[in-house]
């Protein structure tokens, strides 16, 4: 796991001044928003409370072919082509038409921040301050408050987390979140594993991710009010594993709003983690790369703050009706009787089917978007 490397005491100097662009978040949708705006001439600061790539909260896995297309490779740790599902009356595998990889996080963190010239500071992002009056027409500056100081910018982009600092946050457990967590002993393995079952967790599922010469094992609740802890401790028993290295995170399942008083939100924070499978990454890199380009067209004046916000807020809402859908299977899965959901994954494992609720599955996020030329791309509804 990451030792904390965060800046403390007399290292901890003040912060504050004006910039083009102010990102708060550090990780896969703040970097990659960070990364899109490379070139561009404009002053930009990213902050996160941790440095870049030190504090890993999820299992780091993402569809293969979008790690090709951001030029992440190198931070693979093991591919898969298969995905095996344990319920409690049959195992199935699943041949997928395209693989997953699990890769190293702090690797894939320093890949992406590499060749961006943007700034960055560690500190906690505690919210909006005020800021001044706009002048001579331009936008009006949005104040962030640190634990180090204010910073201003005209763009300012909240991709925190679940906790939507800069906005109406959430408070769990009331609230759309599910449960991760999940350990990482040393241990190899050749599958990607998924246990569908009650004795497992009452709504949700348990993993099993082989990442080299790890496994990260753990178990994901769809109700925030089950604990997931002993779970965890038990799916790690069962595959004979020591519960070590614990890490887990709260995981929103529904789409927010992607805009709120002039602030954009990305990530984690907009709710862009997908329901069901809770695969946050994925959808981090894609709404990042979409808010990056509508970022880095007003940078180049080829666009106003304002007009940017209403793009990027379609855009985002242009995919609503995807994710109400998923949540809609998300709700329906826990009441799915166990006898009916064994022959049932057994129906959706042959090639036709697996093939095409998969290659739909990855189009509600789809990689292409990331090797389209950003002055060329248009943020249309896919």
């Amino acid at each position: 796991m990451p030792v904390r490397k965060t800046k403390r005491g007399a290292e901890r100097t003040a912060i504050g001044g004006e910039y083009d662009v102010v990102i708060c978040g550090a990780s896969f949708a703040g970097l990659t928003i960070a990364r899109e705006l490379s070139g561009s001439g404009a002053r930009i600061l990213v902050l996160d409370r941790y440095e870049i790539g030190e504090r890993q909260t999820s299992a780091c896995a993402a569809p293969t072919r979008w790690l090709e297309a951001l030029g992440l490779m190198t931070s693979v740790r093991q591919t898969f082509d298969d995905l095996v599902f344990h319920t409690p009356h049959i195992d199935t595998r699943m041949r997928l038409p395209w693989s997953f990889s699990t890769f190293d996080y702090p690797e894939l963190c320093g890949l992406l921040w590499s060749g961006v010239d943007a700034e960055f500071e560690t500190a906690k992002v505690e919210g909006r301050g005020k800021a001044g009056p706009a002048l001579n027409g331009s936008p009006r500056m949005i104040a962030v408050e640190t634990d180090r100081g204010t910073v201003e910018a005209p763009l300012v982009v909240d991709a925190l987390g679940w906790r939507r600092v800069l906005g109406d946050g959430y408070q769990p457990p009331d609230a759309p979140l599910s449960r991760g967590l999940e350990v990482h002993p040393a241990g190899t393995g050749q599958d990607l594993e998924l246990w569908i079952e009650r004795g497992v967790v009452p709504a949700g599922y348990g993993w099993s991710f082989p990442a080299g010469d790890e496994l990260r094992v753990g178990v994901g609740s769809f109700d925030p009010n089950h604990h997931v802890k002993d779970p965890t401790v038990e799916l790690a028993a069962r595959l004979d594993l020591p519960p070590d290295g614990y890490q887990g995170n709260w995981i929103p399942h529904k789409l927010r709003d992607a805009v709120d008083r002039d602030v954009f939100f990305c990530g984690d924070s907009a709710g862009h983690c997908l329901p069901v499978t809770a695969e946050g990454i994925r959808p981090a890199f894609y709404f990042g790369v979409a808010c990056g380009r509508e970022l880095l067209a007003v940078i180049e004046g080829r666009s106003s703050r304002d007009a940017a916000l209403t793009r990027y807020a379609a855009f985002n809402d242009s995919h609503r009706w995807k994710y109400e859908w998923m949540l809609r299977v998300q709700k329906a899965v826990p009441r799915i009787p166990p006898r009916l959901l064994a022959p049932a994954l057994r129906a959706m494992s042959t090639d036709r089917l697996a093939g095409w609720s998969f290659d739909h599955y990855l189009k509600i996020c789809p990689p292409e978007i990331a090797v389209e030329a950003s002055t060329e791309r248009e943020l249309t509804p896919v």
